[in-house]
């Protein structure tokens, strides 16, 4: 999908790929051209009318670090970034996206519709003069990426919340720390891509920063932008404090379930030695048997072995050790 934008009143305004076939197609003066899952003929329409080659691996996920923020002879610069993509049933993943500074216009390719990208579109034709130039858009898409980033920890927060509300309790059964643990490995994912994603921005605003292709203001916007980013930093490394605090919290109820069942056992094998040890006893080969001589012999065997399995668990009660 190929889609054009320009300037018009101070407004992003859409431009039809025909138009620029048009007789008076040199007055257009396009800012932005966004290739979302481009095909070979996209690809063929950017180099006949901009002279532009996209390369074939523009948005592979197998990069070298030095590739993705660099610059060619001619002035054209390339960044590489990472966008979070928040999904429906709550998963989430980073989209790369490429970025290609030529000739004062702004070429971006990726393979799939971004939320960042419609909230801009958005923006840019309803508020005047938000954008002015390619440098603009990019820069607007790195703050929206903040925000987003911003709003999607929020999210993180408020599971985060509802997690705690599960776990602190007075009793916790194994079938509900299981899906505690998985809600919380879900956010603990999320929280992480969050980072790395802030992180990768700041590269790319640092990489402009010092190329020094930015005007005074827009360094200044640059410079707000890792301001915020420096604040998601902090909330970041705080949500993961609280998620092992969570993760600890949940596995140590699971400790305790564990405990309640082996203490069970111990306390049965402990009951059953006395009873085994007189039945053993009893059992011996003596020359004169007790039971035999004596007319309560047998009954005086069984209610000794009752008396003594009922002593352990008198004396464990009043201990408090079958809670």
């Amino acid at each position: 999908m190929l889609n054009i934008f320009s300037i018009d009143n101070g407004r992003l305004a859409g431009l039809a790929p025909e138009a620029f076939d048009a007789p008076d197609a040199g007055q257009l003066r396009p800012i932005w051209v966004d290739l979302e899952d481009p095909s070979p003929d996209d690809k063929a329409w950017v180099l006949k009318h901009f002279g532009l080659s996209i390369p074939e691996d523009a948005v592979d996920d197998d990069l070298e670090e030095s590739a993705r923020f660099y610059e060619e002879d001619d002035g054209q610069l390339h960044i590489r970034s990472d966008f979070l993509r928040l999904e429906e049933e709550g998963s989430s993943r980073n989209v790369r996206v490429a970025f290609i500074l030529h000739r004062r216009v702004l070429f971006s390719v990726r393979k799939e519709e971004l939320p960042v990208f419609r909230l801009l579109r958005m923006r840019a034709r309803r508020t005047p003069a938000l954008i002015d130039d390619a440098k603009d858009v990019l820069l607007k898409l790195y703050d929206a990426d903040a925000e987003y980033s911003a709003d999607a920890l929020e999210g993180i927060y408020d599971a985060l919340n509802a997690i705690s509300a599960r776990v602190l309790k007075e009793q916790v059964t194994d079938e509900e720390a299981g899906e505690v643990l998985t809600a919380i490995a879900r956010e603990e994912d999320l929280n992480g891509r969050i980072r790395r994603n802030v992180m990768d921005t700041r590269r790319a605003l640092s990489f402009m920063m010092r190329s020094r292709m930015l005007t005074a203001e827009q360094f200044e916007d640059s410079r707000q932008i890792l301001r915020d980013i420096d604040s998601l930093d902090s909330h970041t490394a705080f949500l993961f404090d609280k998620i092992n605090f969570l993760m600890d919290a949940t596995v140590g109820f699971i400790n305790i379930n564990q405990n309640k069942i082996i203490k069970i056992f111990s306390v049965a094998s402990v009951a059953l030695l006395p009873p085994t040890l007189i039945a053993s006893v009893y059992g011996m080969n003596f020359d004169f048997m007790p039971e035999l001589k004596w007319t309560y012999g047998y009954p005086f065997a069984i209610g000794l072995m009752v008396v003594s399995v009922a002593a352990p668990f008198i004396y464990f009660k009043r201990k408090g050790w079958l809670r």
